[in-house]
């Protein structure tokens, strides 16, 4: 059935699709939209409760969007995973509430100015027989369900493990049968029309984006064929945000998908859990080389880019299966990041400081039995107030960790600068002039002075509070950034009651260089330079006519930090110079060969030349390419 972008869709008792009440949302609704970039898995929540929290947290938060579970009639068990064997598409009866409830949160969710995603579950169907969440019948013996029989699902055939490592093999990933779930064939054009239908039901309804679960068992030309026939953009006149689940493996090609959109970058997952905990080697100050850096994405584990993906330190498959660290699962079968170590806290913030992909916090429910279906107990208590770390573990309201949505916010744009390391597991970085970080996963303190590249002034450390609603003090720990930028901190041990971090950021300034004339003795300014054609060996500098950058002298000058790996690649540096000053700078290569003078035609003198920034400022001088 082909709909109107002008008209949503309600379903009758009888659970068919029919053209309901008029509702529109036009362009200008994406201008009180929060910023993207951050999105809550809001895991098995019902419908009513995601606009309350919509209306009182995410919005007021920053957070960009919701992810919610597929909102689907579906198999009506006693376990967690039954809202992922969907049974009838035409209708939105779920355990999480009906079409009217999920129609009233996207327009909560999106008047407080967060998105909505929806899980989509495309590959298969129940494997149970039955009576659906919207009373619809249906047999997985002999593949009957709501306009679905027989004809429309592949052959009855088992993956095996050795497929998945297996190239080879892939039409038994994408045609057989995940864990016994009856394969659709998406191949099929009725197939991919019903599918469609009802994606094109949910933009309808203002929805902003889908998450295409198991995407990795669907063939990427049957995805894009089922994409490709419906609208790509939101009612609110953004483009739809779409990220894929695939878990990388030696069969699956997962850059193929990209035609279609982001996909969950799993290897995000299983890095921070070898990083946080040791294992193998592993620790945080191994992140850039695991990763790669911004602008030259990959590192050693082959990342994806930034642009392409998803990242989360976990979520509701992995927390339980152990492949990633986790909060919530009580079972005792693997560990938990929370006892005795603030550990899972510092992954989190240290996502949502790292200028990498797409993030997304989980939030769900405690759990002793992997298996259990979500708790009947509502989040909320009769008065309104969450039940935080109860039935429902509401990671999103972790202050530490929701404090930090801001600071991802107000860095966006930002490149990482002054990595420093302590021990293996302390570091700290600054997003450009507009926020510091530093993180403490050791079971001692960090007693350290470091530099950041913020005014001078008094701040909040975000993970302990923030400014007060005056905007004269903190409600939390409060961080002195000194005239030359530098932080004294003593950061606690991992393990005790205090999450061991401190984030600064620019909007969460109480004091110093704000109202009226800022006075300052050095201003942040980052010298950047690409296409240097460097060969093994050979490093580059930045030199100058002033102290700071060594007066011209060889010896003095002033290494730069590579950007990745090859001969090409950026190469910056940001150094700390007094402000409102005419300077005059070139680069310089060294190490293998002789040194390599820059020669800029630009100027009589052969020398670049800028003036630095007032003081509260910063300055980028991205210069483009080495001149030879």
């Amino acid at each position: 059935m082909k709909l109107k972008s002008t008209k949503w869709l309600s379903l009758l008792a009888t659970g068919s699709l029919v053209l309901g009440p008029l509702f529109l949302s036009t362009s200008a609704n994406a201008a009180v939209l929060n910023p993207k970039g951050t999105s809550v898995q809001m895991f098995h929540w019902k419908w009513k409760d995601i606009s309350k929290e919509c209306t009182n947290w995410l919005g007021p938060q920053g957070v960009g969007a919701v992810q919610v579970s597929p909102p689907t009639a579906a198999q009506n068990g006693v376990n967690w995973y039954d809202i992922y064997q969907p049974v009838d598409y035409t209708s939105l009866t779920s355990k999480m509430g009906n079409a009217t409830e999920f129609q009233a949160m996207i327009t909560a969710c999106h008047n407080a100015g967060v998105r909505v995603y929806v899980d989509v579950v495309a590959n298969h169907l129940s494997a149970a027989s039955g009576t659906a969440t919207n009373g619809a019948t249906y047999s997985a013996t002999t593949l009957t369900y709501p306009r679905f029989s027989a004809a429309d699902f592949h052959p009855n055939c088992a993956i095996q493990d050795a497929d998945y490592g297996s190239p080879g093999n892939r039409n038994s990933i994408t045609s057989c049968r995940l864990v016994g779930l009856p394969d659709l064939n998406t191949g099929s054009a009725y197939v991919q029309g019903q599918i469609k239908n009802y994606l094109t039901a949910m933009i309808n309804m203002g929805v902003d984006g889908f998450r295409f679960d198991a995407a990795k068992h669907i063939a990427q030309a049957d995805l894009q064929a089922i994409y490709s026939g419906v609208a790509h953009t939101s009612l609110a006149g953004e483009p739809l945000w779409v990220t894929q689940e695939i878990i990388p493996d030696g069969n699956v090609d997962r850059n193929s998908y990209l035609t279609i959109g982001t996909i969950n970058e799993f290897k995000y997952a299983y890095a921070m859990k070898a990083m946080f905990r040791n294992e193998n080697g592993n620790s945080i100050s191994q992140i850039r080389s695991i990763m790669g850096t911004p602008g030259n994405w990959g590192g050693t584990w082959g990342f994806l880019n930034s642009s392409n993906a998803t990242a989360f330190v976990n979520n509701w498959d992995t927390e339980r299966s152990g492949d990633s660290m986790n909060a919530a699962n009580k079972t005792g079968a693997v560990p938990n990041d929370t006892i005795g170590s603030k550990r899972y806290d510092l992954a989190n913030i240290l996502m949502l400081a790292w200028p990498y992909g797409d993030v997304q916090m989980h939030s769900g429910f405690n759990f002793t039995n992997r298996d259990a279906d979500a708790p009947t107990a509502s989040p909320f208590d009769a008065a309104g107030n969450p039940k935080i770390n109860q039935d429902w573990d509401f990671v999103h309201r972790w202050s530490d960790i929701s404090n930090m949505v801001a600071f991802r916010n107000v860095t966006n744009g930002q490149g990482v600068d002054s990595f420093t390391t302590g021990t293996v597991n302390q570091i700290a970085f600054n997003r450009g002039a507009k926020g510091f970080v530093a993180i403490n996963n050791e079971f001692s303190a960090w007693n350290a002075t470091l530099q950041t590249l913020l005014p001078a002034g008094t701040y909040c450390n975000v993970t302990r509070g923030v400014l007060n609603a005056a905007q004269t003090d903190c409600t939390g720990e409060k961080i002195t950034v000194a005239a030359n930028g530098t932080v004294s901190l003593s950061i606690p041990a991992n393990g005790g009651s205090l999450v061991p971090a401190v984030a600064l950021h620019i909007n969460q300034k109480v004091s110093g260089g704000g109202g009226g004339t800022p006075t300052c003795t050095s201003v942040p300014v980052t010298f950047r330079v690409s296409n240097a054609n460097t060969v093994l060996g050979q490093n580059v500098y930045v030199a100058g006519n002033r102290a700071e950058l060594g007066n011209w002298t060889p010896s003095a000058v002033n290494l730069l930090t590579i950007q990745g790996s090859g001969a090409n690649v950026p190469w910056s540096r940001t150094i700390q110079l007094p402000p409102s000053t005419p300077i005059q700078f070139k680069f310089m290569k060294s190490g293998a060969v002789a040194n390599v003078w820059e020669r800029n035609q630009a100027t009589g003198s052969g020398n670049r030349e800028a003036t630095t920034p007032a003081c509260g400022s910063s300055l980028t001088l991205d210069v483009g390419a080495f001149q030879f």
